[in-house]
């Protein structure tokens, strides 16, 4: 991979490599979302409820190479779909760098450090797998508005 190739290239233009060393390791987007309301109400609530087949603690797939095999609603993030994703964190890098904005320091391909985002805090704590868990609501992280 080029040095810094986030900075020089667009997204589309990212190999498969690229595409897959932009993503943080934060885990978040294998923590359950779910939405309430509608319209100028609409709600995306995210939880520490995740995937089962996230690791709690290195905050990695556990069956990442058979994911959208073994768990029906694990959606493949692609240079197409990117901009629809809206339930992507803030944090997100891909959702970060479709936006025109920089990656976080923490990120690791601007610290040089694989561990830097679990040591930055920016994992979510205390998660708990989706079997060990009777109602999401219960376990609501924080709340955003996404209605129009």
């Amino acid at each position: 991979m080029e040095q810094n190739f986030w900075q020089t290239k667009l997204m589309k233009d990212f190999t498969e490599a690229e595409w897959e060393a932009v993503c943080d390791g934060c885990g978040k987007c294998c923590y359950r979302k779910y939405i309430t309301g509608s319209g100028k109400r609409e709600k995306l609530h995210y939880t520490k409820v995740s995937c089962d087949f996230l690791n709690l603690k290195t905050n990695r797939c556990m069956v990442y190479d058979t994911r959208f095999e073994d768990c029906a609603d694990c959606e493949k993030l692609t240079k197409e779909n990117v901009s629809s994703c809206s339930w992507l964190p803030e944090t997100c890098a891909y959702r970060l760098l479709h936006e025109g904005k920089p990656l976080a320091q923490w990120h690791p391909l601007v610290s040089g450090n694989t561990d830097s985002v679990r040591l930055s805090g920016m994992c979510i704590q205390d998660g708990i797998h989706e079997k060990d868990c009777d109602d999401w609501q219960d376990y609501v992280l924080y709340t955003e508005k996404c209605g129009k």
